[in-house]
């Protein structure tokens, strides 16, 4: 059935989270099924991020083509089916100080429990992509300020991210980092480091609690939980295994049903129509007549 916890208990538990010991995992999800399938195996979050927003709903790479409402839409839709927070991703907050208002606001009514913003020029790209701007840090510490302004629940987590590290290098993405922290952000973020050196760096110099993106494939060497655990990180987030392992497993299908005609061969990797059923919950629904 449809999730019985409130938006405000869920952005509540995600406070919780970030002031207990450890890191907190999130896992990105491209929809709202294998946002499901997320939360069923334990994770304490669930991420919607633009990379596999764009690719799920438009079929388009990560280069703004997505608009404030799909983006907000597509939270709506993900959030009223999970009982963990969920966070998302807002990109610049589609716009000048403005538009982050109205971001902030969107995706606080659709029930996010936080938003990530950053401070690439628009339009944006995917922060693993070459030839990406920055505009002015005092430029984003007033969108961060806009944004803060904007919450109605104190405890909906606002996300600094700062992708200065490619376009102006370490020392200026870390006093970013800093900079935003300062101004009120709850949790900060630099995208994009080039080796576990500057993962380490990061995480002695800034003082604030810290997100880190795993991205399978992009600049930042992957590190297991438990090590960005030790370093100092509070979030970690793999924000587009699912579509990749989605993709892969798709393309194996089709492959073999044009080649054999049927899907048999690759019984052995798909769960059963029973276990599909009970993910989405059919015999609740079929039942709910008998209960009213």
């Amino acid at each position: 059935m449809l999730a019985k916890i409130s938006p405000q208990q869920k952005r509540a538990r995600l406070r919780e989270l970030l002031a207990k010991p450890g890191i907190i995992r999130s896992l990105g999800a491209h929809d709202v099924f294998t946002a499901l399938l997320v939360e069923r195996a334990g994770f304490e979050t669930v991420f919607i991020g633009g990379f596999g927003t764009s690719a799920s709903l438009l079929g388009l790479p990560d280069l703004n083509f997505l608009t404030l409402s799909e983006m907000a839409d597509a939270v709506r839709r993900m959030a009223r089916r999970l009982t963990v927070p969920l966070i998302a991703d807002g990109d610049t907050g589609h716009g000048d100080v403005h538009n982050v208002v109205r971001t902030v606001v969107e995706f606080e009514s659709a029930g996010a429990s936080g938003i990530l913003l950053e401070d690439q020029v628009v339009p944006k790209r995917c922060g693993h992509f070459e030839g990406k701007q920055v505009i002015p840090a005092k430029e984003m510490v007033l969108k961060l300020k806009a944004a803060l302004k904007a919450r109605s629940d104190p405890n909906f987590v606002i996300i600094a991210r700062t992708d200065a590290r490619e376009v102006l290098g370490l020392e200026e993405a870390i006093y970013r980092a800093n900079l935003y922290g300062d101004a009120g952000a709850d949790v900060v973020f630099i995208e994009a480091p080039m080796s576990v050196a500057e993962l380490e760096a990061i995480a002695e110099r800034v003082p604030y609690p810290k997100f880190v993106n795993m991205l399978t494939g992009g600049k930042t060497p992957i590190l297991t939980a438990s090590e960005l655990e030790q370093m100092g990180y509070k979030i970690v987030v793999y924000p587009i295994d699912t579509l990749l392992v989605t993709a892969k497993a798709i393309m194996e299908l089709t492959h073999a049903l044009l080649e054999t005609g049927t899907t048999l061969s690759l019984c052995d990797r798909m769960i059963g129509f029973e276990e599909l059923k009970a993910i989405l919950g059919v015999d609740e629904w079929l039942q709910l007549r008998k209960t009213l």
